[in-house]
């Protein structure tokens, strides 16, 4: 990248609001910097607004994050004094990806303990992961093959049983002067369907939380395609720290990741911000979807009910494993969980590793939905 000091004295102005925007981490390469420049000077600007259309079409800000480059837009250029950037607010949820960088730390907010006591309130903290012994390597092993399959659009080489493969028989024909031999055949592959965990890490999930990661991580290091998400009140996806091999790395490397441990819930719109999220929301498209949460939501649950379907229209089944399934005396009768419950697959029971783990890999069986089985016991 060009120096500011061999620049003409118009142009700086244009690369200091490119290195403002790579020091609140946005990917911009120097020959995108170059290239807007370059775009000001053919445009000939006569407006600000010709400026900013220069900045969006060469230093191309991701759709997930095109108000907070709107925001620093403004107030390098207006003066505005504070950005206002969109999730930057209480009441909305923050979407965090484990390949960028870390937030700034909000407000701890009161402490909520006890299921009894769900809430929404925000609450930041850490948490150490301890070593112990279980039974998650058969799982880990099981899992590849336990998972539901789906015919690929991909085709491979077979020997028999498959469809003509006209273009490399008609090679073979032509290199071997006429003649006509064996024709070659391709057959469509089966591959497995991906794995969706999403993990609630709320107060009312502290003595879940910990077992969770450790399912999840097996997850990852077993199937081809796992992604790993923990919501309370902010969404973070901790998939890059868990395919860390060893164990307790990858889970301290998560626990550093996640912001909101112990904290409150937001259950419907932070998994409204994962579907609102293009790059998010593909990983649920044909998944197994398995949300890991009590289902505790405070007020109004429009949004959590909203969000439930639209994860059904996407995924291939949609369960929801509840610690509080495992009570024989349970019953779904929150209004939250009634609302959700025609468009789930499955209401398992979550309070245990042995019980989440038979019901993954069990997961390539059909099962009837989850409204009738409770319609039947209620």
């Amino acid at each position: 990248m060009m120096r500011g000091e061999s620049l003409p004295r118009a142009a700086a102005p244009f690369l200091g609001f490119a290195r403002l925007l790579r020091r609140h981490a946005f990917a911009i390469a120097p020959q995108q910097i170059t290239s807007f420049m370059q775009a000001v000077t053919l445009l000939g600007p006569r407006s600000m607004n010709d400026i900013r259309e220069a900045a969006l079409a060469t230093l191309a800000p991701s759709p997930d994050r095109r108000g907070e480059f709107e925001a620093h837009f403004r107030t390098y250029f207006y003066g505005d004094a504070k950005p206002s950037i969109e999730g930057e607010d209480d009441d909305e949820t923050r979407v965090k990806d484990d390949r960028g960088t870390r937030e700034e730390e909000n407000q701890v907010a009161r402490q909520e303990k006890g299921g009894e006591l769900s809430s929404a309130l925000e609450q930041l903290n850490s948490r150490n992961f301890q070593p112990d012994p279980d039974g998650l390597g058969q799982f880990r092993r099981k899992l590849a093959s336990a998972l539901p399959a789906r015919r690929s659009f991909r085709t491979a080489r077979t020997r028999s049983r498959g469809t003509l493969d006209l273009r490399r028989s008609l090679s073979e024909i032509v290199s071997a002067d006429g003649d006509i031999p064996s024709p070659l055949l391709r057959r469509r592959q089966t591959i497995s369907r991906k794995l969706l965990l999403l993990i609630d890490v709320s107060g009312s999930m502290k003595l879940h939380t910990a077992d969770y990661l450790k399912l999840a991580h097996a997850a990852v290091q077993g199937a081809d395609r796992a992604e790993v998400f923990t919501f309370g009140t902010r969404l973070t996806r901790v998939t890059s720290a868990l395919r860390i091999r060893d164990r307790g790395q990858a889970l301290a490397r998560a626990a550093a990741l996640v912001d909101d441990w112990d904290g409150g819930t937001r259950m419907g719109p932070t998994l409204l911000a994962f579907l609102s999220v293009p790059r998010f929301s593909a990983f649920a498209r044909g998944a197994c979807v398995v949300i890991l949460s009590d289902g505790l939501e405070r007020g109004d649950h429009a949004e959590l009910e909203i969000a439930m379907r639209r994860f059904s229209a996407r995924a291939f089944r949609l369960s929801l494993a509840s610690p509080l399934a495992g009570d024989p005396r349970f019953r779904p009768a929150t209004s939250a969980l009634r609302a959700i419950l025609p468009v789930l697959d499955d209401l398992v029971d979550g309070s245990s590793q042995r019980s989440l783990t038979d019901f993954i890999l069990s997961l390539a069986r059909p099962a009837p939905a989850a409204a009738s089985i409770w319609k039947r016991i209620s």
